[in-house]
């Protein structure tokens, strides 16, 4: 490809709205363009790297017999229905009627639909294992779309499904579908670690995110460099370390006036937060629920939300507390009647807490659990935070930022069982198909790969998604020996079957070199006069500052060596 033929047009100054590299560097460099909030076209250099990426996701599930179809984007909403997941994504899925007034859905995702057609085609054990998968456009009305492709609302998205007939068989197929994932990452050059990870809105037993290791991520990431162990923060768990006193203490109500938080709790009872208990007020399902935990951790809204089954939650306003008879500042699940009460591990690893006394400006010392209270539940609400203990070799943690470039799941039969997919086992007995669910954002992946590949003056594509492997650029191509060498140059190369984007403008050498540099193409061949008469040209690594002189009649070698590299 010619650059005095290529659409679109590289920018000098960084668009006001980019927050990070990879969309301020897409932009700039003419890659893709914004048309509303979180939708964006993609130009025709992306466009390469999206389907040199997407035929790496191909080579790689049909290597793990995977079979690629294609599932309709419009879907009838009662399927959402029956799975119950039309009231799980809320406002973040995209609805509309018919003419004759159906309701449909524009789908985020596939598992009703992909189960739906597995029911219909599957009868017998004979017919499983099997692995389906596509590549296709999904849409979510993300509330707040940021960082360029990272979070949008319109977005492509490889997503395989896996049908067994165990769980046994779904272990061999999960196994399958993430040594693929680490190879396609791979591939695609991007350094992508496997992370224990919240199921979300799919749902399921078990899943796992591959995490790309970016500042810009939006994604926290426990991690213990002792023993590896690296989970989403959503998730992550924590080892607590025991406070415990010989014997629990007489319980002891004390005025204190305002006192209100932990820390002015500590400085008042001169005591470390491990020695308190704070509630925290969460507004949902129509109610106030209060959450306990040891006053030196943090309530993990996800872990919290999976505890209590929610649909939705947030933190309770104050009139909402108010209107409960709760007392901000004061307030602990010590003689509280008629409101839920959830609290974490930590309420058992210690003795004699300070607590609020639901009175104002009154707290109680020497408070225990179970003698002094009780709670509807306990479990596991804790934030993972860096610094704190690992549950598995109780070394210190580390928090680390990522973008999940890909997220897989064991669904077990919740869908099977919803959506009517059953088999005939070797008894002849009617048995539920045991699922696993696979999704890679393809756009995401360009942009990850743009995160960790890029310097201050602009991208270093991975060869093998970059649009083309060679920036062949002719300076001072208005000179009669300058454009033949390079016009052949241009057409040995491409003949050779390598990627050339060739640039051909009367533009001066500043010019070439910044955008050849912002775009980013592997490798550059410089032709000049200079060169010309010493018989050679120059080949450079976008990657490197060294310049390799190279005589012209070795150049397509050279080329198609580095290609390789």
């Amino acid at each position: 490809m010619r650059i005095s033929l290529l659409f679109g047009k590289t920018l000098r100054d960084d668009p006001a709205d980019a927050e990070i590299a990879s969309h301020r560097l897409m932009v700039r460099a003419g890659l893709i363009n914004q048309i509303v909030s979180g939708v964006y076209s993609y130009l025709p250099l992306a466009w390469r790297s999206v389907r040199k990426i997407e035929n790496i996701i191909r080579e790689e599930m049909d290597a793990a017999g995977a079979q690629e179809l294609r599932l309709p984007a419009l879907q009838p909403q009662d399927i959402w229905d029956k799975s119950g997941r039309n009231q799980v994504f809320g406002e973040d899925m995209f609805r509309l009627s018919d003419r004759r007034d159906r309701p449909l859905v524009i789908a985020p995702t596939h598992e009703e639909a992909l189960t739906n057609l597995v029911a219909a085609n599957v009868s017998s054990y004979r017919d499983l294992p099997i692995t389906l998968y596509q590549i296709q456009t999904k849409f979510r009305d993300e509330p707040r779309p940021r960082a360029g492709l990272i979070r949008v609302r319109e977005f492509d998205m490889k997503d395989a499904y896996s049908f067994d007939d165990s769980e046994h068989r779904l272990d061999a197929s999960y196994t399958a579908m993430r040594e693929a994932y680490k190879r396609i990452y791979r591939r695609c050059g991007v350094s992508a670690i496997m992370v224990e990870a919240d199921s979300g809105a799919i749902g399921g037993k078990d899943s796992q995110e591959f995490m790309a290791l970016a500042n810009a991520g939006e994604d926290t990431i426990i991690f213990c460099e002792s023993c590896k162990y690296a989970a989403n923060v959503e998730i992550a768990k924590v080892s607590i370390p025991a406070d415990k006193e010989d014997a629990p203490n007489d319980l002891k109500e004390v005025s204190t006036p305002g006192v209100k938080t932990i820390e002015d709790l500590t400085r008042f009872f001169n005591i470390p937060a491990r020695k308190t208990l704070k509630a925290v007020f969460y507004w949902t399902d129509g109610e106030v629920v209060v959450a306990t935990i040891r006053g030196d951790l943090e309530v993990n809204m996800t872990k919290l939300s999976n505890a209590l089954e929610a649909s939705d939650i947030r933190l309770a306003t104050p009139d909402e507390i108010a209107s409960a008879g709760l007392v901000a500042g004061s307030a602990s699940p010590v003689g509280l009647d008629g409101i839920r009460k959830i609290a974490d591990y930590s309420i058992e690893f210690g003795t004699n807490f300070v607590v609020g006394a639901n009175v104002e400006g009154r707290h109680l010392q020497n408070t225990n659990y179970p003698r002094d209270f009780e709670v509807d539940k306990i479990t596991d609400i804790a934030l993972a935070e860096e610094g704190l203990a690992c549950e598995q070799c109780h070394s210190p943690l580390e928090t680390r930022r990522g973008i999940e470039v890909g997220h897989i799941f064991k669904l077990g039969t919740r869908y099977s069982e919803l959506l009517g997919a059953y088999f005939s086992d070797a008894d002849d007995k009617q048995r539920p198909i045991t699922m696993g669910c696979y999704g890679i954002g393809v756009g995401r992946l360009l942009a990850a790969a743009i995160e960790q590949n890029h310097d201050e003056n602009g991208i270093i594509f991975p060869v093998s998604i970059a649009p083309y492997q060679v920036w062949l650029t002719a300076l001072n191509v208005e000179k009669e020996e300058v454009a033949e060498i390079s016009n052949q140059l241009y057409e040995t190369l491409t003949q050779n079957g390598v990627d050339v984007l060739y640039d051909d403008r009367p533009e001066s050498a500043g010019v070439k070199f910044k955008d050849a540099d912002l775009i980013g193409l592997p490798i550059r061949i410089v032709v000049s006069t200079r060169n010309i008469k010493q018989g050679i040209v120059e080949i450079k690594l976008r990657s490197r500052n060294d310049v390799e002189p190279t005589p012209i009649n070795e150049v397509v070698a050279r080329i198609k060596e580095l290609a390789l590299t």
